[in-house]
């Protein structure tokens, strides 16, 4: 088989292969690496498996005598984009009568398909990071891959800026030390640093690389949902079920629709107002996200690829790559948060070359109507977001280290000289290194007295695991991903329905109802981390809550927004619906206080029953918002003795107290003027607090808390409490252990985004500084107010409290 027999399946299939797509075939038959860079719904996946094939066909012309063993591996990030790849590639094998074997390894393959596995690989072989270090933590794990020769990371913008992407860095490092010659190709949307993203995967190599990127724009169309009458005060914390009756006959209209929602509870909280609202959508509507049962995803990912469901409420869970044809509509509830996730779910709809995708927002709030025009704007400029990648994340390299010596041992000397050539570990020095090695052979400094941390021995300078137990619980704890302890649902007849987090079952007793899966249950009784079930009757359930909900408003989203209200300031008259539909609410804001220019800095002082209120706007987003009112905070407190509580949104922070504070005096004293950033918020923020907290995934990740068996995993407030004991002993006796180091590290570069407020203060420092006294809170400070209040009324009907302070703060307006 040639390229001509691939030229005419694509023909036989109506298709005509992109310029991109033959470019890579060329490249990859060269021996090249590199990253494909292509929007969604282009044929991204064909453009890196035809060149495996051709390979394939060049080494093995006599392909159905020959049974090499794995000859590439495809990495994805999520399990039902697995299946479509399956799906893909063996089709066109059948096609073009080829005898290449494709299989799934994952957490949900049976023990019977990977004892098959086991006793023959097939030629390609799709799987996740996890799933991929599992195999190295196999013994005899080089006679798997001797004679790989391509591995396929889809999705890399999903991983770069995880740990998942240095699980990546550090497999290919080990299977690149086994073949020099391995090809390592990315797929990826695009994003801010993509000859970043490249070089991160590719590692430092002697080998050739490209980018090739398609030349192919991909159209998205932006449809603002506006409630009838915008009211003159927004509020958070809603979940935009108040626009439900405009979204049903959306619904109706399309062939199937996809509904994005930014959280789990929300998704939750859709599906039942859904069915409430239009009973008649029974049985045409599912729900779609990753604490539900495998079954139930399978269930629902098969009808919506045959074009049996009407729509499906869903989560990150459905963002990436798989292809469903029915999908013609997709709606975003609430903010994306960034322009690339947004761009990411919008082409779900449309999902084929020169095909629109269509998207529609449903605000949750007055003013996050603004994103749908920032939105636009960004797309418009080509304004992307970058991926951090991690670095120096010694917890997942001690993990890396205890995989290796699991299965057949290591060499120190040659992981090292492979790990360096990795972007994450690049400056990793052989000191460093070397406290590794002892951190994995006795516990490191301060635990070298209990035995337990005595999991790597080393024999004949071999660094191995002889312990049977010791490589067991490795193996089951192997991962990145660290969550609450995860609790099983299920009904009596023994059917599971998926996980809940253990901090939320743990409010709750015998006979309460909540609401999961779709499904009103009640709780018969929790054993053995099961929740065991029955159905309800009663219409009213709590909603569970998963932990890591909130994410932030990204910068570039955050500029956008700027630029907007800057745009509709200078013109007045606006081709952007949404800031026409905010008019009301823009001059009001303008009436009681300022609406600010990109030049301009605005600062509120409000006094009101509750206190005297200062709130800022520097539209960061809520974690750089959470550092600079600290700093702002410890300022003020120097000028004179004050205590202060604080709340935030993505658009501005609040500072709280019940004595008036001097506000001009804190101003005159250059109140963002900072030299030094880290020291002002070692001094501010609870520093240590945070990283304590920080620390319980760097211990899980590097195996200091085990947690659990399957069916008994060890409760989360256990996990907590022993990584918080370990991070105590560190601080104490070992302040050099590099986990430690690494907990204050993160705080500062994801929790606190560092660089991020770093660049806002630059900006603020540009800026002029407008200091307004208004008698009642205005349209940007109520958001803030309400954030605070949803955490401090928690026995109130939390929608009849907002709605009485909105009445109140409408009065004489």
């Amino acid at each position: 088989m040639t390229e001509k027999n691939i030229l005419a399946w694509f023909k036989k299939q109506k298709w005509k292969p992109h310029v991109f797509q033959m470019e890579t075939w060329k490249a990859m038959l060269a021996g090249y690496s590199g990253l494909i860079n292509a929007p969604t719904g282009s044929g991204k996946t064909y453009s890196a498996w035809f060149g495996i094939l051709l390979e394939y066909l060049q080494k093995y012309p006599d392909q159905k005598k020959t049974k090499p063993g794995l000859q590439a591996i495809w990495i994805t990030p999520i399990r039902a984009l697995a299946k479509e790849i399956e799906y893909s590639t063996s089709r066109s094998c059948t096609d073009l009568g080829i005898s290449f074997s494709v299989a799934i390894r994952s957490g949900d393959t049976t023990a019977g398909q990977k004892a098959k596995q086991k006793k023959q690989m097939p030629e390609l072989l799709i799987t996740t990071p996890e799933s991929l270090h599992l195999l190295l933590a196999q013994k005899g794990y080089p006679d798997i891959f001797k004679n790989l020769s391509t591995v396929v990371v889809d999705e890399w913008h999903e991983l770069i800026g995880s740990k998942r992407g240095v699980q990546m860095e550090l497999a290919l490092s080990r299977l690149k030390g086994l073949n020099p010659d391995l090809k390592i190709w990315g797929i990826s949307a695009t994003i801010g640093n993509l000859e970043e993203a490249k070089d991160v995967l590719l590692g430092k190599y002697e080998s050739p690389t490209k980018m090739i990127r398609a030349k192919i724009v991909k159209n998205v169309q932006i449809e603002t949902i506006f409630p009838d009458v915008i009211e003159n005060f927004p509020w958070s914390g809603f979940i935009g079920t108040q626009l439900l009756p405009k979204v049903i006959p959306i619904i109706h209209k399309s062939q199937s629709v996809l509904i994005f929602t930014n959280t789990r509870s929300q998704a939750e909280i859709w599906y039942q107002q859904l069915l409430e609202t239009e009973p008649d959508l029974a049985g045409l509507i599912a729900l779609h996200h990753g604490s539900l049962d495998q079954n139930t995803r399978t269930w629902v990912e098969d009808n919506l690829h045959d074009g049996k469901l009407k729509a499906v409420i869903c989560t990150s869970s459905l963002d990436l790559g798989v292809d469903f044809s029915a999908v013609d509509t997709v709606i975003q509830v609430g903010s994306p948060k960034g322009v690339a996730r947004f761009m990411q779910r919008a082409g779900r709809s449309g999902h084929s070359p020169g095909a629109l995708s269509k998207i529609y927002f449903v605000p949750t709030n007055s003013l996050e109507i603004i994103e749908g025009a920032a939105m636009r704007e960004a797309i418009k400029q080509n304004v992307i977001e970058s991926r951090v990648p991690f670095i120096r994340s010694f917890d997942v390299l001690v993990q890396y280290l205890v995989t290796l010596a699991v299965s057949d041992g290591f060499e120190p000397d040659v992981i090292y000289k492979e790990i360096i050539r990795t972007h994450c570990f690049a400056t990793v020095t052989k000191d460093e290194f070397l406290w590794c090695l002892q951190f994995i052979t006795n516990g490191g400094n301060s635990l070298q007295a209990y035995d337990e941390f005595y999991k790597v021995e080393i024999e004949d300078g071999i660094y191995k695991v002889l312990s049977r137990g010791v490589a067991m619980r490795h193996r089951l704890s192997m991962g990145t991903i660290v969550g609450d302890s995860a609790l099983q649902v299920k009904f009596l007849s023994g059917k599971r329905l998926g996980s809940i987090e253990e901090s939320f079952i743990s409010k709750l007793n015998i006979g309460d109802v909540f609401w999961f899966s779709g499904k009103n249950l009640e709780i018969i009784k929790v054993h053995h981390m099961e929740v065991v079930v029955k159905k309800s009757t009663l219409k009213n359930g709590k909603i569970p809550s998963w932990q890591g909900g909130r994410m932030p408003l990204s910068s570039q989203l955050s500029a956008m927004i700027r630029y907007k209200i800057d745009n509709y300031l200078a013109n007045k008259v606006n081709d952007d619906p949404e800031l026409n539909k905010l008019k009301g609410l823009f001059e009001l804001q303008a009436k009681r206080s300022h609406l600010p220019t990109s030049k301009e800095f605005l600062i509120e002082y409000v006094q009101t029953k509750e206190g005297y209120h200062v709130f800022m706007y520097p539209f960061e987003g809520r974690f750089v918002h959470e550092g600079m009112a600290a700093i702002v905070a410890r300022k003020i407190s120097e000028i004179q003795p004050i205590t202060f509580s604080i709340a935030m949104n993505d658009y501005g922070f609040e500072l709280l107290s019940d004595q008036e504070i001097n506000i001009e005096e804190a101003l005159s004293l250059d109140l963002f003027n900072i030299k030094n950033l880290e020291a002002e918020i070692q001094m501010s923020v609870n520093a240590t607090e945070m990283s304590k907290r920080r620390f319980r995934e760097i211990a899980s990740i590097a195996g200091l808390v085990f947690q659990g068996y399957p069916n008994k995993a060890m409760k989360t407030r256990h996990l907590q409490a022993n990584s918080q004991l370990f991070f105590s002993v560190f601080e104490k006796y070992d302040a050099e252990n590099l986990l430690l180091k690494q907990a204050y590290d993160e705080v500062l570069d994801f929790q606190l985004e560092i660089e991020r407020m770093r660049m806002a203060y630059d900006r603020i420092n540009q800026q002029s500084i407008i200091l307004k006294r208004p008698i009642k809170p205005t349209p940007f400070a109520f958001p803030i107010m309400v954030d605070r209040t949803r955490s401090s009324y928690t026995n109130e009907n939390i929608q009849d409290r907002l709605l009485k302070m909105k009445a109140q703060f409408e009065k004489d307006s």
